[in-house]
């Protein structure tokens, strides 16, 4: 259904060549990295937080749906426009406000990229934690839509956990602040938390005031090799509950550790049936200690090998197998389902061999890694799409993924959300009662319903 003729000539009123309504334009805003791809009615390239506001008031009075959008990356269909309308990229607000380092704070806008923020971060010492493989690309916006972390999130928290306030736009086009760019604040609900990770379907962020950082001087890597999935995860187990945290915690099955040496050509012991890759951070007096006391903790029944890496040639050494696990998965099949969820890090080993046993039982690889700290593993089915029957065994053994995740007592998603990926599934993990209380808030903040419809909540 083609938008009101009225409502296209306010906004091109407003937005002038920022209002696009060439069909080969609005394709380019129509997919996101999850290969979903839906046309939206027009694109909108606001400039300004007012106007956000005119152009949320004017697609309400016209019921028509807006969805936010910052560069894509998302891999759940969170910013495809399923029910056409609007789509609004923030890329024109894309200013640095402020850094204020003896507040440790900065004052951004969504469509600011994370990789420019850290760089501009970098000469005060600082930086911003959330650190997800697309940093060079996502916008803040977008990460903090979906609730980014990253494999430093074991140590420093995923985006909800560095934010301190957000400006953002009602569905009702409303423009409201939550809360306060101070470390600590009791005064009322905790409203920016509350928005992190609601991938645009209760308000559109158009400000955000983020929690820095002191930028760690020095960083090591530690390697760690054991003979099966069950030893790493009992040495990730030790890892997290002796004092010292490390920043990066980032875990391979056998079927990864066996790809990246076959296909990659990293140099990994043919005896390895499980890779841990540790980081350390601190300063030149407490790194050696910080060091010592994981790789004490890395020693246990099972291990293959423990490298330490003296310096950056070293690291990067280190760190190869894990480079090359992403090019080397293209290599198994054109196609892959690759959705992250979260089990308590206890939990680790069973969601591991409950994967390998649906991998059997549809005859797919399925290969998992990720954020072992935080028992957040990033499940990859690789298939064959223009098989149907593999498709359809593919996307049934990720069904089959999320159901095992939340029997374990984990959940559907870390970092990547739910969009439309997940969305139907959110039953499984949520009870009834508390899927009820999410509708009544998105009622609240959006009253018609306008905002990212479709998305998040069945």
């Amino acid at each position: 259904m083609p938008l009101p003729a009225a409502l296209s000539a306010e906004l091109a009123a407003l937005l002038g060549d920022r209002w696009r309504t060439d069909p080969n334009e609005r394709l380019t805003y129509g997919y996101d990295n999850s290969r979903r791809q839906a046309l939206p009615d027009a694109v909108a390239l606001p400039a300004t937080r007012e106007e956000v506001v005119a152009l949320v008031r004017a697609c309400r009075a016209h019921r028509v749906p807006v969805v936010a959008r910052g560069r894509g990356t998302n891999t759940t269909a969170a910013a495809v426009p399923v029910a056409g309308g609007v789509v609004v990229s923030f890329e024109r607000m894309q200013r640095i406000l402020a850094i204020r380092p003896g507040d440790r704070c900065a004052v951004v806008e969504p469509g600011v990229l994370n990789g420019d923020l850290q760089r501009a971060l970098a000469p005060h010492g600082l930086f911003w934690p959330p650190d997800p493989t697309s940093a060079d690309f996502s916008t803040i916006g977008g990460n903090l839509a979906c609730n980014a972390g990253g494999p430093r999130a074991v140590k420093y928290g995923a985006s909800r956990d560095n934010v301190l306030a957000l400006v953002a736009v009602t569905g009702a086009g409303e423009l409201v602040t939550c809360g306060t760019a101070t470390t600590k604040g009791a005064t009322g609900y905790d409203l920016q938390r509350l928005l992190v990770g609601s991938e645009g379907t209760l308000a559109l962020i158009v400000e955000a005031t983020l929690r820095l950082t002191p930028l760690p001087t020095q960083r090591r890597a530690v390697r760690a090799l054991y003979r099966d999935v069950v030893d790493a995860a009992a040495a990730v187990a030790r890892l997290m509950a002796q004092p010292m945290t490390p920043s990066m915690l980032e875990f391979m099955d056998g079927d990864c550790v066996r790809l990246a040496r076959g296909v990659g050509g990293a140099d990994i012991p043919a005896e390895a049936g499980a890779l841990l890759m540790l980081e350390a951070d601190g300063d030149a007096d407490t790194l050696p200690h910080a060091v010592e006391a994981l790789m004490r903790a890395a020693e246990g029944d099972g291990l293959v090998a423990l490298d330490n890496a003296a310096d950056a040639d070293a690291s990067a050494r280190l760190w190869a197998a894990r480079k090359a696990l992403s090019p080397a998965l293209r290599t198994l099949a054109p196609g892959k389902l690759n959705e992250d969820v979260v089990v308590p890090v206890s939990r680790i080993p069973e969601l591991v061999d409950g994967v390998r046993a649906l991998a059997r039982e549809f005859a797919l690889p399925i290969l998992s890694f990720g954020h072992a700290g935080n028992g957040n593993l990033h499940v990859n089915v690789l298939f064959d799409p223009v098989d149907a029957s593999q498709d359809e065994r593919a996307h049934a053994a990720m069904a089959r993924v999320f159901a095992l995740a939340v029997s374990l007592g984990g959940t559907l998603s870390g970092e990547h959300g739910i969009g439309l990926a997940k969305r139907d599934f959110m039953p499984q993990a949520l009870d009834a009662p508390t899927l009820a209380l999410m509708r009544d808030v998105k009622r609240v903040f959006d009253p018609d319903g306008i905002l990212n419809p479709g998305k998040l909540l069945p």
